[in-house]
């Protein structure tokens, strides 16, 4: 009698399994290196190093190990390093940043070693969300939209240390639209000599970020012009250039949603919740996702509930929901409708249509 550990065909299947065992390599990134770390289907080390964080020397490391998969968290240069990696052939996978920091997070001892093999076995167990990686357009357009929010931000900052400056001396500038605002303030101060002496050269930096930022507002409007679909968003009532550009570049490609009512989730417009024995508590809104998109879509939101006049069944709705739960809920619930709104019109090729309430 032949014992079962010398049957050729076990022996056969055996090699054969051995022969397509998959491997799984997870990269912990930082700006000068990169750990890597390559695990076989059944969690063993095949291969620990660390490589400088460049496309081609990644790819040297990982290709004699033939990874099936290379797994990695997103982040501001997760895409570029996506597609360098995907140009030697590598198929990866960028990973929510979230849930891998919560996973990591349960070793006591936190290494980069330590989070490239974590990173890894992740990856093995499937226990990760993918991240979806944007068109090269898309990502074009969100430094635009980043550049300009940047301007934003500064012109505003000069604007509040002016008025902090001047409020010791009893001075305060009106609330004026931003081209005239300098030329107001340079009046208020013309009898103070060394006020002007101060303050002119602030003036004359917000002035020139003011001119910038008319350029790139400009750029922004005639990208949403130029683009069918951002024309078709822009159809609804308080969606400007912004918000649709915004909205476009958020979702990328409309496909990656099976349901429009998943777009609000996905750009953390839903309340959280927290449950566990007889506590049940829910929260605010998980902010997950683009922020520049939740952020555009509660100001149309605004404009739409406050600044739009003519009344139809959407805004209708918002006012009925604001005078039960209070303004800055109804923003948000109507921020999550138009997310949905938004995505189904993209779908469906069709504008909006606010027939009268």
């Amino acid at each position: 009698m032949r014992s079962s550990g010398s049957d050729p065909g076990m022996l056969g299947q055996g090699k054969r399994r051995m022969t397509v065992m998959e491997h799984f390599a997870g990269l912990d990134v930082s700006l000068e290196t990169t750990t890597i770390c390559v695990i076989d289907d059944e969690g063993g080390v095949v291969f620990e190093g660390s490589v400088a964080t460049d496309a081609d020397a990644i790819a040297a490391a990982l290709t004699p190990h033939a990874p099936g998969c290379v797994g990695l968290e997103a982040g501001p240069m997760s895409e570029w390093r996506h597609t360098g990696l995907a140009r030697h052939g590598l198929d990866a996978v960028l990973m929510e940043t979230r849930q891998v920091r919560a996973a990591l997070r349960a070793s006591q001892v936190k290494t980069d070693r330590r989070d490239a093999r974590g990173i890894a076995q992740l990856l093995r167990m499937g226990w990760f969300r993918p991240v979806h990686v944007k068109t090269g357009c898309a990502r074009e357009r969100r430094v635009l939209l980043g550049a300009r929010d940047t301007l934003v931000r500064r012109t505003r900052d000069l604007d509040n240390s002016v008025r902090g400056l001047l409020r010791g001396f009893g001075l305060r500038p009106p609330r004026l639209l931003r081209e005239r605002w300098s030329d107001t303030v340079r009046q208020l101060i013309a009898a103070h000599p060394m006020l002007m002496a101060a303050i002119n050269p602030i003036l004359a930096a917000r002035d020139k970020l003011a001119e910038e930022l008319a350029l790139l507002d400009k750029l922004v409007r005639d990208q949403a012009r130029d683009d069918a679909v951002c024309r078709r968003l822009m159809t609804v009532p308080g969606v400007g250039a912004i918000v649709a550009l915004s909205y476009v570049v958020a979702v990328d490609d409309p496909a990656r949603f099976a349901k429009s009512r998943a777009v609000g989730p996905a750009l953390g417009l839903t309340p959280s919740r927290y449950q566990s024995g007889e506590t049940d508590r829910p929260g605010a809104i998980t902010k997950a996702g683009d922020a520049r998109a939740r952020v555009a879509l509660f100001e149309a939101a605004h404009v739409m509930m406050t600044r739009v006049i003519r009344w139809f069944p959407l805004k209708a709705w918002a006012m009925r929901v604001a005078a039960r739960r209070g303004a800055k809920r109804a923003k948000v619930a109507l921020a999550r409708r138009l997310a949905v709104i938004l995505h189904r019109m993209w779908v469906d090729g069709t504008d909006f249509q606010a027939q009268p309430a």
